[in-house]
């Protein structure tokens, strides 16, 4: 199974995940160094730069930026371009694809849905043949503190 890791900082996205049921890694502010070892999906919602340092911190720490396969976006689409905006730039900054997108805690499709990505990339599926979200459009702004 491919690996998880996941940022919540009101529980929205901690309640998606225990809905999925799926094995995964919350990454702590206390202490967000967390070798993942091996391929992982990152599942993030969406706030300003500023709050998601232990995601920063988490992704520069060994080889996590180098095995991260895809990201996940949670976030209000009630925002518009700002919907997933954590997602939208670590995506393109590390130049691998958004994966799927949801609102708040998503819905029982949402679950299947991510429940299937999961399945598929664990079977050795490529990204390239997950259907990509129809909502990436418009300006992506990089993250303006992300490190080497």
């Amino acid at each position: 199974m491919v690996a998880i890791a996941f940022y919540s900082i009101t529980g929205q996205t901690k309640r998606f995940i225990d809905k999925t049921q799926l094995e995964a890694h919350q990454i702590s502010d206390a202490k967000p160094k967390f070798d993942m070892g091996q391929k992982y999906i990152l599942i993030v919602p969406a706030y300003q730069d500023f709050m998601m340092d232990s995601v920063v911190n988490f992704l520069t720490y060994k080889d996590n930026k180098k095995n991260i396969i895809g990201i996940i976006g949670c976030g209000n689409r009630n925002f518009n371009d700002l919907f997933a905006q954590t997602a939208k730039k670590i995506a393109a900054t590390l130049k691998v694809p958004i994966l799927y997108l949801l609102e708040f805690s998503g819905t029982s499709e949402d679950v299947k849905n991510v429940r299937k990505i999961v399945h598929d990339l664990s079977t050795d599926e490529s990204t390239k043949k997950i259907q990509k979200p129809k909502e990436l459009r418009g300006n992506i702004s990089f993250l303006s503190d992300f490190r080497d």
